[in-house]
């Protein structure tokens, strides 16, 4: 620190950065708190200011403080939900498990900018504070900051990829292919088939986000330093709740017992287990795409990725799938998250959870991710994404598996013992069933036709 001011607080004084717009007890996390976490995120920082410029609205209302304080406390809120001052905000995420250090750098920042700007005095904990305790206001943010990213990034970022998904699957009904199961070839689908497979396990998280922001969108509000509403307006939490469903164009509301929010973490738990789910299907999805596209001579080659970068240092014209990779690598880490916030949730002793920050950041840093993910996958993946079909059905016509058709015809061990022969020999099963069975090519053309037996008409050949 070039230049420094003294400040003080309860416990003594010490010295702050010249230019510093916190105060005493941030300073004293910044230097208590060295673990190397990194801050806390940004769309954090910004709904816990929202919160403040809530509470002094309504606190002016209430005539708990002074209208012109709490004017000038909402103006500097709003300044840092807009983003200004962001490097305001140095306190580790690696703190204390109540979030209490950044409670207080919050605190500390709106009152410096309030008494700039007005002239006035204004207090840290007595009013931009009041009302509020960090044990009820942290598990708050938290909720209200997934709401949003859940809400405003990932649910528009997956239904886009499962618009593209199924723009793409739109075109290939024709394209029959051998299906698998247990990684062997099985009876043959559509690629239409596999694809709308995929969008339907996108599609089902919706309604899972939907009810978890729904329950998110219930904050602890009121209930302050354990609970109770010890310090806290009767009307306050209501009011503060009210305006913030005006301020976002959403139902905000209070729990109907504020202390559920803070000493337990369910619902930051059911957030983080729909994250799981939705990287559960990318990691399906993407392990699909890369042997799909794999080889391009010695793999199954039945797509083409787009080709984005060289993809050795040795080998020239090698070209890998960087996409689905980095995808599986981003869904992989929401899925230790969820062990870790699975931890942090059941940290809870007596009247509070001691793992506040750990949830947010994972939750928050979990959802941009997976919102990412889905944007890469619709935009560099699946909107250049092509076909092979001379290989599809190539592949097709070799399958010895075609002969399940024939089960009802001449009975399983027939049918297995011509796959084997099909197989053994290299040759097509209708060769083989021709001289097996006596009944006529014609015949066995029609009942092993792979655009019946896909066994969705929908994607048949016309």
């Amino acid at each position: 620190m070039s230049k420094t001011r003294t400040v003080k607080d309860s416990m003594g004084e010490l010295k702050l950065p010249e230019e510093a717009l916190w105060q005493a007890q941030t300073q004293r996390a910044v230097e208590n708190f060295r673990l190397g976490g990194g801050a806390m995120p940004v769309s954090f920082i910004r709904s816990l200011a929202r919160i403040k410029g809530c509470a002094a609205q309504v606190n002016g209302e209430l005539k708990e403080i002074g209208h012109s304080e709490a004017q000038a406390i909402a103006q500097a809120a709003l300044r840092l939900v807009r983003g200004d001052f962001e490097d305001q905000f140095p306190v580790d995420r690696w703190q204390t498990g109540s979030g209490t250090s950044t409670n207080m750098n919050l605190n500390e920042v709106i009152a410096s900018l309030a008494a700039e700007e007005s002239g006035l005095e204004i207090h840290p904990n007595d009013m931009v504070n009041r009302g509020q305790s960090s044990n009820d206001v942290i598990p708050s943010a938290l909720q209200l900051s997934c709401l949003l990213l859940l809400q405003r990034t990932l649910k528009p970022a997956l239904e886009r990829l499962i618009e593209q998904v199924r723009a793409r699957a739109a075109g290939w009904g024709a394209e029959i292919k051998t299906g698998r199961t247990h990684l062997m070839d099985a009876m043959p689908v559509s690629l239409a088939q596999e694809a709308e497979t995929w969008a339907v396990q996108l599609e089902g998280h919706l309604p899972r986000l939907q009810q978890v922001t729904s329950d998110l969108s219930r904050l602890s509000l009121g209930g302050t330093a354990v609970g109770t509403g010890v310090n806290c307006h009767e009307e306050f939490p209501g009011a503060v709740a009210s305006l913030l469903s005006d301020q976002l164009k959403l139902e905000i509301g209070v729990a109907d017992n504020p202390s559920s929010r803070m000493a337990g973490q369910e619902s930051a738990l059911a957030a983080s287990a729909l994250l799981q789910g939705v990287a559960v299907s990318l990691i399906k999805i993407c392990n699909d795409l890369r042997w799909m596209a794999s080889g391009p001579n010695a793999g199954l080659a039945e797509l083409r990725l787009p080709e984005l970068q060289p993809g050795s240092s040795i080998m020239p014209g090698k070209v890998n799938p960087v996409i689905p990779e980095a995808v599986l690598m981003a869904a992989t880490q929401v899925q230790g998250l969820h062990t870790a916030n699975t931890v942090a949730a059941q940290s809870g002793n007596f009247q509070l959870n001691v793992m506040l920050p750990l949830l947010a950041c994972n939750l928050l840093d979990s959802s941009q991710w997976l919102a990412r993910c889905c944007d890469s996958l619709s935009d560099q993946v699946f909107e250049g994404l092509q076909v092979n079909t001379q290989h599809l059905a190539s592949m097709v016509q070799r399958n010895p598996i075609l002969v399940t058709a024939l089960n009802d015809r001449i009975g399983y061990d027939k049918a297995a013992a011509i796959a084997k022969r099909a197989f053994i020999e290299g040759r097509s099963v209708i060769e083989v069933a021709e001289e097996e069975t006596g009944i006529s090519r014609p015949e066995l053309e029609s009942l092993l036709d792979p655009n019946i037996l896909n066994g969705n008409k929908s994607f048949n050949k016309q």
